[in-house]
């Protein structure tokens, strides 16, 4: 704890006040008499010793002057009695001979001081649980201040980050600057009728930069910005979180123009009557006042609600809807070119070798985030520093992707000789099985080291960003994903729990090719079932099994009929390309880890798998005989030639070049 910040706090205070009231009875109340047994104290005065004596009525005490001075306690005492006992005390005293020339003088107590006493504990205890309840508040909020907001208001003193400090996200740049703009120059938009939008939603898987972006339009907008997460609203006192609502948006109105974010509004703006047993009233009543204030709003008064959630499937739809929300601006993982010029942001700083091409490296890694080539670089100049290197070179970069992919090689997981063996062999067969695939993505590197729970992986990374799957593209999955028990059946004879994580992913692929995307003759182009469940368990129970027990064994049977033809197919190109796969593993158990251009050369005279017949969804259904445009296109009008006329021909359109090669189809299967 901070001891300054103690020492300053309200507890302390309280505290200071208690021990001074505590002095100033005990100073007001101090008499120089010491305390001793009752019965020592009538000793004193039946054996003739006291010179003087005053009984203190209600209080129960006897205050004694002695003639001389008690080597232990001194000349002046006193002492206690119970009521019972009040009698003999009494004729102790009017029996003894006193000196002092009185006998019995009594005296009332002071009722001042009694209920001082009373009280100062009370005061104590209440200032006690009024600091705790002011703690539990925390930051500047104490008790009276519950319903006061939690947003923090982002000074032009913090450091700024601008959208220059944003890369990959360009889109969503696009759409910020115009909001940006409406706050500086709202005539401009106003005299065309435009009108200003209420609300932005970013959203995104996580760590796609959706604060960043917050961020970022603070430091352009130059206006008050609001800072608060969704959870900062929801209290365990019912009302607090709606009270906060309203304190936000005063607040902002007051200092308009200005913008409020709100980070992970998910926490507050969830579907409402969507919970098992009913709803979460403090929940529910702030996400009330929340609608209310956006749709509430002044067209003239210019305050824009930014709000980030990689939930937006669980947001309620009163939310979503044009008047409040009137964007939504979806960030994703960024692609290729959006990767480059994030490395490049975070590669700022960072001493790099001459050879680290950061195009490469963002080749290296699709599908990653900002935040994960951020971790990426920073791994690789933690790894530098580790092995007290200056620069930052492409084996620290490619250790640190994998770190992020895979997790940290376990170096203490020593496998047996047996082991190793199965598991170049196994890993080999994914290999070997995805290079003779047509439509598989090139194999980057195979290693044999456990890395997180795996004792070795394959990597598979596609040449350039995909954004949608063909049939012979999945399937070529499947048989990538079966190859490497293939292998161990057809060298060992006997398969291990090694594969266990690509069966699953097998038959997810599979299952989601019946259900989901149609490509299944037997079953059709339909939809079955839920794609993920509902994300309420409430509303998921309400739901029942939209399709038949004839079609659940039918989508058992396709589901099968795949994996069985991809276990056939990575048995065939194995069995084609054994001398390959034993020099394969032959390489790995030598090297332990193996790059593209390792890979590559060892895969020069990989046999191929032979092209599948072209699938067909029916048998009404042919294979068309007119082949595809090629990419930009094949088809050239020829603008110098004149137009053929004559006959019913008259004024047709210019002649197309057809293109001189056509391709033979394939042997089709329904």
């Amino acid at each position: 704890m901070n001891l300054k910040k103690f020492l300053r706090g309200p507890l302390a205070l309280i505290i200071l006040a208690g021990v001074f009231v505590w002095i100033g009875v005990a100073i007001f109340t101090a008499s120089g008499y010491r305390e001793v047994p009752t019965q020592k104290g009538l000793d004193f005065i039946t054996s003739g010793k006291t010179a003087s004596a005053t009984i203190i009525d209600g209080d129960n005490r006897v205050d004694l002057t002695l003639k001389d001075a008690d080597p232990t306690f001194g000349k002046k005492v006193q002492f206690y009695y119970v009521t019972p006992r009040g009698d003999d005390v009494v004729k102790a005293v009017d029996d003894a001979t006193l000196s002092g020339g009185f006998n019995d003088q009594l005296s009332q107590p002071n009722w001042f001081l009694s209920i001082l006493g009373y009280l100062l504990p009370v005061i104590l205890i209440a200032g006690f649980f009024w600091f705790m309840l002011s703690g539990i508040q925390g930051g500047g909020n104490r008790v009276m201040q519950f319903g006061k907001s939690k947003a923090k208001l982002v000074s032009k003193e913090s450091p700024q980050v601008t959208f220059a400090d944003v890369a990959g996200a360009d889109e969503a740049i696009e759409e910020l600057e115009e909001i940006k703009d409406f706050l500086k120059e709202p005539a401009k938009f106003q005299a065309v009728g435009a009108r200003i939008p209420k609300g932005v939603l970013l959203y995104g898987p996580p760590g796609t930069g959706k604060t960043l972006l917050a961020r970022a339009v603070a430091g352009e907008a130059g206006v008050p910005f609001y800072s608060i997460s969704g959870s900062d609203f929801v209290e365990m006192f019912v009302g607090v979180g709606a009270s906060r609502v309203r304190d936000l948006f005063e607040q902002a109105k007051e200092n308009a123009p200005a913008i409020i974010f709100v980070d992970e509004i998910d926490a507050v703006g969830r579907h409402r009557g969507a919970g098992l047993g009913g709803g979460h009233d403090e929940r529910e009543q702030t996400l009330n006042q929340l609608l209310v204030e956006m749709d509430g709003f002044d067209p003239k008064t210019n305050v824009i609600l930014v709000a980030a959630t990689n939930r937006p499937d669980i947001l309620d739809p009163a939310l979503l809807r044009p008047g409040r929300f009137d964007r939504q601006i979806g960030v994703d993982a960024p692609d290729l070119k959006g990767r480059q010029k994030i490395l490049e942001v975070h590669a700022k700083g960072k001493p790099l070798t001459g050879s680290v091409d950061l195009e490469v490296l963002a080749r290296k890694t699709p599908g990653f985030t900002g935040a994960d080539l951020a971790n990426v670089l920073n791994e690789a100049a933690l790894l530098t520093a580790r092995s007290n290197a200056q620069l930052i070179d492409n084996r620290a970069l490619d250790e640190a992707v994998d770190r992020v992919i895979g997790g940290p090689q376990r170096r203490s997981r020593i496998m047996n000789d047996k082991e190793k063996l199965i598991t170049a062999y196994h890993e080999g067969g994914h290999a070997l099985a995805a290079a003779s695939m047509n439509y598989s993505d090139p194999v980057t590197k195979i290693t044999i080291l456990p890395r997180g729970r795996a004792l070795g992986y394959t990597m598979v990374m596609p040449l350039e960003d995909k954004y949608s799957v063909t049939r012979n593209e999945l399937l070529d999955q499947l048989t990538y994903a079966m190859g490497g028990r293939v292998a161990e059946e057809i060298i060992f004879h006997d398969p291990s729990t090694g594969a266990s994580n690509d069966i699953e992913k097998a038959t997810g692929i599979a299952r989601k090719m019946v259900v989901e995307y149609g490509m299944s003759a037997n079953v059709g182009a339909v939809k079955l079932g839920q794609s993920q469940g509902e994300v309420f368990l409430g509303r998921d129970m309400g739901h029942q099994r939209d399709y038949s027990e004839g079609v659940a064994e039918t989508v058992d049977t396709e589901v099968r009929a795949l994996i069985e033809k991809a276990h056939d197919e990575a048995w065939q190109v194995l069995n084609q390309n054994r001398a390959i796969l034993d020099k394969l593993a032959a390489e790995l158990l030598e090297h332990e880890s193996l790059d593209h251009n390792q890979i590559a050369e060892i895969f020069k005279d990989v046999k191929k798998l032979p092209e599948r017949p072209l699938w067909l969804s029916s048998k009404n259904r042919p294979v068309s005989q007119i082949p595809p445009i090629t990419y930009p296109r094949d088809l050239e009008v020829r603008e110098s030639d004149p137009p053929q006329t004559g006959g019913d021909d008259a004024g047709a359109a210019p002649v197309v070049k057809k293109p001189a090669v056509r391709r033979k189809p394939r042997p089709a299967t329904a």
